[in-house]
């Protein structure tokens, strides 16, 4: 009787042992796929940064000030997309060094950023370069990731970063390239999480070309929205098709927005389909479509994110389709309450 009481009561420990440890276990596996939904949920609403400012090439030219990443946060931004140019500090050798004037620039932005409390997330915006050359650019992309992942991996996990904006190459060469980058960045920063967006411009009919590592779940997933792109595009001198149209508008008629919801579904039945976070880290319509119409849609592409528990960066702070005018030091209010509308400023 004894021996059948001991026997049974060891069976009873190991069983609720068993039962623990797949608790334990399971709730681990949880939180870890989880955290990048957690972590998109942080980003929440946010602004690209200083891609166009002369801050790198000499800090004393800088248009971006201290005051500013303030300003930003206060206006309810959540996140920074600091937009990086790497290749153009290139040393010249043949490990591609990056000279270090860049991670001055970059260590600034990051700094401040974080000291407002706002997320960072570290764009690599090579994208014009690479595009002519995806193979040719490859070592210089890989090492110089390599440089900015060691650099940074000390930070807080409130840095992400983004592997490659708007990589514009067949599907098969940006999953090797994006598989490759990602082996380097998990050495060193084994917990980031990383943003891997789509080929062509980020766009959100090519997100099932896109090949993640399965067992990874710390990945968010970037696209990019400027449909249609007849409207958010024209008269600007870089668009061909687009830099002689004017008098476009946007007026959220059923039509318009019922385009935009079968794209913006699209993208959120792959995110249930794969359980990945989406962040949308590009949108904005240039400055010569009328104002009322680039309210509209800025508005409408904003709340339509955010109904779908996207994170989103607008682009841009400065520079073009900017919020806020640095010449006369004040924010543009119609683009500023179309995105941030329940604010009080």
């Amino acid at each position: 009787m004894m021996k059948y009481t001991t026997t049974t009561s060891s069976m009873i420990y190991v069983m609720l042992f068993f039962l623990i440890s797949t608790f334990l276990i399971s709730a681990q596996e949880k939180m870890s796929k989880d955290y990048a939904f957690e972590q998109n949920k942080r980003l929440g609403r946010g602004i690209n940064i200083i891609g166009y400012d002369p801050i790198w090439k000499d800090a004393s030219k800088a248009r971006i000030k201290d005051k500013h990443f303030k300003l930003i946060k206060e206006a309810g931004f959540d996140n920074v997309r600091i937009v990086i140019g790497p290749f153009k500090f290139s040393m010249n050798d043949a490990n591609h060094t990056v000279n270090p004037s860049f991670f001055k620039t970059l260590d600034y932005a990051i700094k401040e950023s974080l000291k407002n409390n706002l997320m960072v997330i570290v764009d690599f915006h090579e994208h014009n370069t690479i595009e002519k050359d995806p193979i040719g650019t490859r070592a210089k992309f890989l090492s110089m990731w390599k440089q900015i992942a060691d650099h940074c991996k000390d930070y807080s996990n409130d840095v992400l970063f983004e592997i490659c904006n708007e990589p514009n190459m067949k599907p098969e060469i940006w999953n090797q390239m994006h598989k490759e980058a990602y082996a380097i960045l998990r050495k060193s920063n084994p917990n980031r999480t990383l943003l891997i967006g789509t080929i062509n411009g980020n766009q959100i009919k090519h997100l099932n070309d896109l090949t993640l590592p399965e067992e990874d779940r710390n990945i968010i997933v970037a696209i990019h929205y400027y449909s249609p792109i007849q409207f958010t595009h024209q008269g600007a001198p870089w668009s061909k098709k687009n830099k002689d149209l004017s008098g476009i508008e946007w007026t959220e008629s059923k039509s318009e927005q019922e385009a935009v919801n079968q794209d913006f579904n699209i993208a959120q039945d792959w995110s249930k389909l794969h359980n990945r976070p989406l962040t949308l880290g590009e949108f904005g319509a240039y400055e010569k479509a009328d104002m009322a119409s680039r309210i509209c849609w800025t508005n409408y592409i904003a709340r339509q994110a955010e109904i779908r528990n996207w994170s989103w960066s607008y682009w841009q702070f400065d520079s073009d389709f900017i919020v806020y005018d640095i010449e006369k030091d004040e924010w543009k209010t119609e683009i500023l309450n179309a995105l941030i509308p329940s604010k009080k400023k």
